[in-house]
């Protein structure tokens, strides 16, 4: 009978068998449950713990499928085990996901920010080396206009200077040939106009 006795009280220990500390537990996402006075729904409801609600655990009766918890507002009662998770509910998890999606808004508003300062910097470094190409292509058009006009100068005062060498040429052949022609006809005409002397007449004759 003592056996018998024993027994009964072990199992009834096992049974009831209290959480070793007290551990952090969430009330599962449906719309609520009912907070009992015992751990079963033959006792007393006592209140009803919102979806989501952090509460601490206190006990776990395996026999009926309940636990004893602790809620936010100092409550202690039991719940059904159904309704009790050990994942972060989304009343915790929606703050912090909002939280964690502002912090990524800001960082892609940041990113953008720069990816748009540099873009712009980008375009405007372009336009700058647009304008310089354009300016150097205009001025090596400038360039080339006046290496052609010099170079058609060139030839027009080479075609000058070719023809005043000619004309200056000729001009010698003439001087020199007026010249030539000059002292030919002065010797041909110089004897004639020297009246000649006469023979001495030395009796010899």
């Amino acid at each position: 009978m003592k056996q018998l006795i024993s027994l009964l009280v072990l199992a009834f220990a096992v049974i009831t068998l209290p959480a070793k500390a007290e551990q952090t537990r969430y009330i599962s996402d449906d719309l609520f449950t009912y907070m009992h006075t015992g751990p079963s729904t033959q006792y007393r409801i006592m209140g009803s713990v919102n979806a989501g609600t952090k509460v601490d655990l206190l006990e776990v009766n395996r026999e009926t499928g309940y636990s004893k918890v602790r809620d936010d507002r100092g409550r202690t009662g039991w719940v059904s085990n159904d309704f009790i998770s050990k994942q972060v509910g989304l009343k915790e998890r929606v703050p912090a996901l909002e939280k964690e999606l502002t912090q990524v808004k800001a960082s892609l508003a940041d990113a953008l920010q720069s990816t748009d300062e540099k873009t712009a910097g980008m375009q405007k470094t372009l336009q700058l080396r647009a304008k310089q190409v354009t300016d150097l292509e205009t001025q090596n058009s400038q360039l080339n206009e006046q290496l052609m006009a010099s170079q058609t100068e060139i030839r027009e005062l080479r075609a000058k200077l070719d023809t005043q060498k000619d004309d200056l040429l000729m001009k010698w052949f003439t001087y020199g040939g007026m010249v030539a022609g000059g002292g030919l006809l002065f010797g041909l005409i110089l004897p004639h106009l020297i009246p000649r002397r006469r023979k001495r007449n030395n009796g010899w004759a």
